[in-house]
């Protein structure tokens, strides 16, 4: 079984509008999904061991992480602890201040990278994906949207089906 492990942002819950729409994608391709509720943590940090608990927790042979904005983050840095298939990420919350994002390395175990990001993000500079992608050589695509990215979900969709067609393929 493949399973993709979707993580919210700061602002958002287990059940936003890109989780929906990407959920939507996963299941058409045979994936299956779990949306991580981290309402009740108090930081990043805390989210951090609740999705290292659930992943140890979750026998799925293959695994994908999905993150967006502080979920990012999450993802990015347990992808740098347990081998992946793949790591999508949407405006991801890497190189932040480390009073509040405690790891400021990463080096994802896993070869198939996807970020989008906006070019008018006002939360997380879409600079730090240019970073993390020429470090990982990751596929990035810098979008007219802001951080919610609400203009962009077409296009999340279709770049989300090819992100998981070329998990398909390996």
């Amino acid at each position: 079984m493949s399973l993709i492990i979707f993580s919210h942002g700061k602002e958002s819950g287990p059940n936003g509008n890109k989780i929906r729409i990407l959920t939507e994608v996963a299941h058409q391709h045979g994936f299956e999904t779990l949306s991580v509720d981290y309402t009740s943590c108090k930081n990043a940090s805390e989210r951090v061991v609740l999705l290292r608990q659930m992943i140890s927790e979750n026998k799925a042979k293959s695994k994908v992480l999905v993150g967006s904005s502080m979920g990012g983050y999450v993802a990015t840095v347990l992808a740098s602890e347990v081998a992946l298939s793949g790591l999508f990420l949407l405006c991801p919350a890497l190189y932040m201040p480390a009073s509040e994002y405690e790891a400021q390395t990463y080096a994802p175990k896993c070869d198939t990278i996807e970020i989008i990001h906006g070019w008018d993000d006002n939360v997380v500079p879409f600079e730090n994906s240019i970073t993390f992608g020429r470090k990982t050589k990751a596929v990035l695509h810098l979008v007219n949207d802001n951080h919610p990215l609400k203009q962009s979900y077409d296009f999340m969709k279709t770049c989300f089906e090819g992100f998981l067609k070329r998990i398909e393929d390996n």
